[in-house]
């Protein structure tokens, strides 16, 4: 056999395979992403539990409280799937119910959704673009507030990033159907999360609806057999959950009555900029001069349409994060306009495309403007830092609990507690110590029907056979003459109507609300 020549080697070496390390892989060897998933845990555990936990958080304890079972029942009334509330009571068997414990499970999935979030733009840009957007989530202010909530959403956020991730895989390698069966699951368990995922799956069908326009025939994602099936098995997965929500659907009245839904304010074209600021630096700028509350959602419009009109990519990557983001952002601002649900709460997972938007768009003007680049940066670091600001001002000796501490200190045997709105119920027994039974005031509305909560939403939590509802202050029993009424400190409104034989003697208040402690006089009251 002859000796090759240099060009025979050189054919040789340059036919040989180049083996790469997985994605996931090299991202995990990057020096930078250990600092920056710290930063990210330790933003989420400061003031992890400063503030008191609200209504909601409340509802979440309530339901978590049932056997799995009766979580299963109970959901199908509320306005949430279970998935998470089932989770919640495992985690609260194995942790227990510390305030620290029960957030630690929301602080832990979003700081899982920054790890996605950065996985994801490695798959699709630069080095460079997915340190940016590591860090731009890791301190985005509305990821940060719901990762310190006892609810569903930085869960919710782990499921569709992750559903994402492997729609990207599999639309780089359709033969390999596994990244589909990892889909259907990922996006079945967010259905059972939050019924707000649908959001997602119309952007993934939309993102494959653009792509298909592009020439062969092996970019038509959408017309595969395997993709249908897919969606099929998403459905069937939800199948066991159906009936339930549209038993749901069918009592959306008996929603409105009891608050769960139809509280929502009404949208203007000024709510959609505002939501920007809200997300951004959990401040809806309806204070601010029209010059600078413009400004931000200006910048990320036009950051928005730059990354599409510069996505020259085969497989447009850059544009499913557009669409991922401002589908649901604006769809939901569409439909508010009909029935109100714009809510920031229910959009924060579709935020967290935002960042990542945002680093795409600064890798790219760096390539040739590299002072805009920078200034952009700047600017977007200094609005998420306004908003973790706003997140971190909390009045610790002015909550919820301090209320509740201070009724139980000074509770005496034979108080009665009386609580003007349901929202105070579902708190009130998480910091409750006392042997003491509250009661929810119920009166009759101005037409005599009663204002009491069915068996759907909130309702769905409270026995109404337990004696709780009380229609009228003065059918309560004698008891040892006092009342704790807890009531709004806002507006407190909730007792319009005291009986002129009690006589307030003593007050305390915590966050919006006050307990205010009557002496009942059946007679008279002499003054002190």
């Amino acid at each position: 056999m002859g000796v090759p020549s240099n060009d025979e080697v050189a054919k040789r070496l340059y036919c040989q395979p180049v083996m790469h390390s997985p994605p996931l892989v090299q991202l995990l060897r990057e020096p930078w992403l250990i600092a920056l998933v710290l930063l990210a845990l330790a933003l989420r555990l400061y003031e992890l539990t400063a503030a008191a936990i609200w209504g909601d958080e409340g509802s979440s304890l309530l339901l978590a409280q049932y056997p799995l079972a009766g979580i299963w029942f109970h959901a199908a009334h509320d306005v949430h799937p279970p998935l998470y509330f089932m989770l919640l009571h495992v985690w609260i068997g194995l942790f227990g119910d510390s305030i620290l414990s029960i957030r630690m499970m929301s602080a832990l999935p979003g700081v899982v959704t920054v790890l996605l979030g950065t996985w994801l733009t490695s798959l699709i840009a630069s080095r460079r673009a997915t340190m940016l957007a590591c860090l731009l989530l890791a301190l985005l202010p509305t990821a940060v507030r719901y990762s310190q909530e006892i609810r569903m959403y930085s869960l919710m956020g782990v499921w569709l990033l992750g559903a994402t991730i492997a729609l990207v895989y599999w639309v780089r390698e359709p033969a390999r159907q596994r990244y589909l069966v990892i889909y259907a699951l990922l996006m079945a368990a967010a259905f059972y999360t939050h019924y707000f995922s649908a959001l997602c799956v119309l952007s993934h069908w939309l993102y494959l609806l653009v792509i298909r326009r592009q020439p062969g025939s092996a970019h038509r994602y959408i017309a595969r057999r395997e993709w249908w099936l897919a969606n099929v098995a998403i459905v069937l997965l939800f199948l066991p959950w159906l009936p339930g929500l549209l038993d749901l659907l069918r009592h959306m009245e008996d929603l409105k009555v009891g608050g769960d839904v139809g509280w929502e304010p009404p949208v203007t074209l000024r709510s959609l900029p505002s939501m920007i600021w809200q997300l951004m630096a959990q401040d809806d700028g309806e204070g601010m001069p029209l010059w600078l509350f413009v400004t931000l959602p200006g910048v990320m419009a036009a950051v928005t349409a730059f990354v599409i009109w510069n996505d020259r990519s085969r497989y447009h990557f850059e544009t499913l994060m557009v669409i991922y983001s401002a589908l649901p952002l604006v769809l939901v601002f569409a439909i508010s306009f009909i029935s109100p649900v714009f809510i920031e709460r229910y959009l924060t997972v579709p935020a967290l495309g935002l960042p990542i938007i945002l680093a795409l768009a600064i890798d790219r003007l760096a390539q040739r403007f590299k002072g805009l680049a920078m200034l952009l940066l700047v600017a977007i670091l200094a609005v998420e830092g306004v908003g973790l600001r706003n997140n971190y001002i909390v009045d610790v000796d002015d909550q919820f609990n301090n209320m509740v501490e201070y009724m139980n200190r000074h509770t005496v045997a034979g108080d009665q507690v009386v609580l003007g709105d349901m929202f105070w119920y579902l708190t009130w027994g998480y910091y409750d110590k006392s042997a003491t039974t509250p009661r929810l005031y119920t009166p009759p509305s101005a037409k005599g029907a009663s204002t009491r909560p069915n068996s759907y939403g909130f309702g769905t939590l409270v026995d109404e056979n337990a004696g709780i509802y009380l229609d009228h202050l003065e059918d309560l029993p004698p008891g040892n003459g006092r009342v704790w009424l807890v009531m709004s400190r806002v507006a407190p409104d909730e007792f319009p109507s005291i009986p002129a034989s009690w006589r307030k003697i003593d007050q305390h208040a915590g966050g919006d609300t006050q307990a205010v402690l009557y002496e009942i006089c059946h007679t008279s009251c002499s003054e002190r």
